[in-house]
């Protein structure tokens, strides 16, 4: 969508009136976001918060984006008639493998396998962010051990990348049992720690991909810390639950990705 002002200034003085200079036109270009949602919340998660894809647009207006979003629910097989009626897209975190057999799944690979070929313009989250790798080529699996909880630190890679040009570290809320195990052919690594050797990547200027979480608040992570303690055990619950207090980076790494999208692709 683009809107066109032109401003004329008409300056007055006792004896005659005179029309000042015509300024240039003013155009503004409005990024059309696609989101591939690829979990539905339930219970406490659904009320305060209706979707993952409504979290994403939020955040991401918060930090400034001019931008109009549209939400598809893969897991009910919606999709655009066309990603050509959009500049980006962005895959959602989700509860499912990103290399099961379900069916939705299996639908979603093949939509974005199709996306990578026409180097179309994608950010990639959690489940997005192994999808993706995946579709690539890399490989993804269980994290070893046990499951990346509550806030995590990683070392940062990519100073050359908007707002992150004196970071050395980013500390984030991330939720996950897989993760991607090696870079994709052609990606460079934007972000890692010990425990997630590849919490970011980048492939040239068209795609970001993050593990963990900008979009999650303190609470969001609680409540998903409390409902998986049977999985996780009291120990990693409870140290998990403490990290949260020290706060996270989500709105730094959201400003990031409205400036990557938002940068003219070469």
């Amino acid at each position: 969508m683009t809107s066109i002002r032109h401003l004329i200034c008409i300056e007055s003085t006792c004896s005659a009136v005179r029309v000042a200079r015509v300024r240039p036109a003013i155009t503004f270009t409005v990024l059309k976001l696609c989101i591939l949602d690829n979990d539905i919340p339930e219970g406490h998660l659904a009320d305060t918060y209706g979707s993952f894809g409504i979290l994403f647009e939020q955040l991401f207006a918060r930090m400034g984006a001019r931008w109009t979003a549209q939400i598809f629910q893969t897991q009910q097989g919606q999709y655009p008639n066309s990603f050509d009626d959009f500049d980006a897209v962005l895959l959602t975190g989700s509860r499912a493998d990103s290399f099961s057999d379900e069916a939705w799944v299996v639908e979603l690979r093949r939509q974005v396998t199709q996306l990578l070929q026409e180097r179309k313009r994608m950010v990639g989250v959690c489940f997005g962010h192994q999808l993706i790798a995946l579709c690539l080529g890399a490989p993804v699996g269980r994290a070893p051990h046990v499951w990346g909880t509550g806030r995590m630190t990683y070392d940062w890679h990519r100073p050359d990348l908007p707002h992150f040009a004196d970071r050395s570290t980013v500390s984030l809320l991330a939720s996950h049992q897989d993760q991607v195990h090696a870079l994709p052919p052609g990606a460079e690594l934007v972000a890692s720690n010990a425990f997630c050797p590849v919490a970011s990547f980048t492939v040239g200027d068209h795609m970001f991909c993050i593990q963990p979480h900008p979009e999650f608040v303190e609470d969001i992570s609680a409540h998903l810390l409390d409902k998986r303690r049977h999985l996780l055990g009291e120990a990693q619950c409870a140290h998990s639950v403490a990290s949260l207090v020290l706060g996270h980076e989500g709105d730094d790494m959201a400003r990031l990705v409205v400036a990557f999208l938002d940068s003219p692709q070469i």
